[in-house]
């Protein structure tokens, strides 16, 4: 849990809000940033933890993805070579959107990703009620 936490909260700054414990050693965490919760959890409690990860469980970890909405990838994507992340530009996706995609130091894949077309914005604020500038330099006219 230690380097989750270092990679949650001091590489991509989420606040710690609270842990099942205190110290360093607990089995679940709190974590928030701009108004969205995200809790990690081991997958055994302190006493019944065996001294190494399953490697079965950790390589399915690989088919799980986490999506977050990001207007600026780019400068996400300095931040996270600065903090020495192992990360590919963001790139457009055959459907629409701008990503950047890392792995967390568990395995679970994050992609961060904002709408790269006016079409794919317009489907974002249908879907999800968002509401964009007027102008926004991020997204081409096309």
């Amino acid at each position: 849990m230690p380097v989750a936490i270092h990679f949650y909260r001091d590489i991509l700054g989420f606040e710690l809000v609270t842990t099942s414990r205190p110290g360093d050693h607990f089995d679940w965490a709190l974590l928030s940033l701009n108004g969205v919760g995200l809790m990690l959890n081991t997958a055994y409690e302190q006493d019944n933890r065996p001294p190494v990860p399953d490697p079965a469980r950790v390589a399915a970890h690989s088919d799980t993805c986490l999506f977050f909405g990001l207007k600026d990838l780019d400068g996400a994507y300095r931040h996270l070579r600065a903090h020495g992340v192992d990360v590919k530009e963001p790139a457009i996706a055959p459907y629409g959107m701008k990503q950047l995609g890392v792995q967390d130091p568990d395995g679970y894949n994050l992609c961060f990703q904002w709408p790269a077309s006016r079409q794919m914005r317009a489907q974002w604020q249908e879907w999800y009620g968002l509401e964009f500038e007027k102008r926004d330099a991020t997204v081409p006219d096309a």
